[in-house]
């Protein structure tokens, strides 16, 4: 026997515009979608359910009266064009919640096993001046430039792994958990923070370049030290209207470069392009803050800077296009997307029979025990 389901036309009309896909690929999977929703005909509770997964929609909102009100939760400091973002993607609002389910383990491990609190969380206020602020997290993170090595991957790889040694989780993807058809957009979002004395947690946006993963992760780190949580764009082509925002994005750049080592800076003004990269060479950091910085010092009028910053960004937009991806290998870039303290965590705690193989896999994002068994022993477990 067929089971048919009524579902609203205007749920059905709302998961498609909520997963981002047009009208047309949907209908190209689901031939019946007009019908369903000029209510002429009513799909099967397996049609509804394969529905659901294309559109990325928990399958008991198809039973509801009327969309539900989807808020990230978390603050919500995103803009464009100093205009706040009313809505967020499914692809966003998956990554916060696995984010927050694996923070709530590591806080509930961390209890058990008696670690300490973070002691920086919330140490600071946007009160406390910019490069006061800087210089501190500078120091405590032994991120000085001589320090950070000859590559942006280095230097990001350093800055992660201080982050982590201090109880930061950090966790860099470009994708949904592991789900490679569900690519995460920089433009979207680049990165988020949830603040916690004994968990506090930092995801980075995989899919921008390393360089602005850098910034992403020091201001992600600045919310850290004044102790909120917040998922950010750090677009610093403006200064945001929100004081914390604003205030972590000067910490942040004063943090990668600082005002002073760029005093003795000569700028030529017919192509400053080579000088940008030379710059961006220098500090580990992406052109844009470069470009940022030396507005900042007044080298760049408003209008200079925002024709320069619109040229620099589509050339990026244009080497990121031409690079594509390649994933690397799996062993390398899993601790990389659930924290490498993270995992080890979960790895020790899961041999010991103190967490089920079945909650772990789940947090990990794969299903087989041979590749737990090959995790484990690169981290040195088995």
């Amino acid at each position: 026997m067929t089971v048919r389901v009524a579902v609203s036309p205007e749920l059905l009309v709302w998961a498609q515009n909520r997963s981002g896909k047009s009208e047309y690929e949907l209908e190209s999977q689901f031939s019946s979608l007009g019908e369903w929703i000029a209510e002429r005909k009513e799909p099967t509770l397996k049609q509804l359910e394969k529905f659901a997964n294309a559109t990325f929609t928990p399958v008991g909102y198809f039973f509801l009266h009327e969309p539900p009100q989807e808020l990230l939760p978390i603050p919500d400091f995103r803009t464009i064009q100093s205009k706040s973002l009313e809505h967020a993607s499914p692809h966003l609002l998956d990554t916060v919640y696995q984010c927050q389910q694996r923070q709530e383990w590591y806080r509930d491990y961390a209890r058990i096993n008696q670690e300490p609190t973070v002691p920086f969380i919330g140490s600071l206020s946007t009160k406390v001046a910019v490069a006061e602020a800087a210089s501190l997290m500078r120091e405590i993170l032994s991120f000085t430039r001589e320090k950070r090595g000859k590559t942006w991957s280095e230097a990001f790889r350093l800055l992660v792994d201080n982050a982590e040694h201090l109880g930061v989780l950090v966790m860099v993807n470009g994708v949904v958990g592991s789900n490679t058809h569900r690519k995460l957009d920089p433009g979207e979002f680049r990165g988020f923070a949830i603040s916690d004395e004994l968990a506090p947690l930092i995801f980075v946006n995989g899919a921008d370049s390393k360089a602005a993963q850098i910034f992403t992760l020091a201001h992600e780190l600045a919310h850290l030290w004044l102790g909120q949580s917040a998922v950010s764009d750090s677009d610093i082509s403006h200064m945001p209207n929100n004081n914390t925002e604003k205030w972590c994005n000067q910490v942040a750049a004063e943090f990668l470069v600082p005002a002073e080592e760029l005093q003795n800076v000569e700028l030529s003004q017919n192509d400053i392009t080579d000088q940008l990269d030379n710059l961006a060479r220098k500090f580990k950091v992406s052109t844009l803050v470069i470009l940022r910085r030396l507005y900042d010092a007044n080298f760049l009028s408003n209008a200079e800077f925002q024709t320069a910053y619109s040229r620099e960004e589509e050339r990026i937009r244009t080497f990121l296009a031409a690079r594509g991806g390649s994933g690397g290998s799996f062993y390398i870039t899993q601790p990389v997307r659930t924290s490498r303290r993270f995992t080890s965590a979960l790895i020790a705690s899961t041999l010991e029979g103190q967490t089920l193989y079945r909650d772990a896999f789940q947090m990990l994002g794969f299903k087989k025990v041979s590749t737990f068994k090959e995790l484990a022993h690169r981290f040195g477990y088995l």
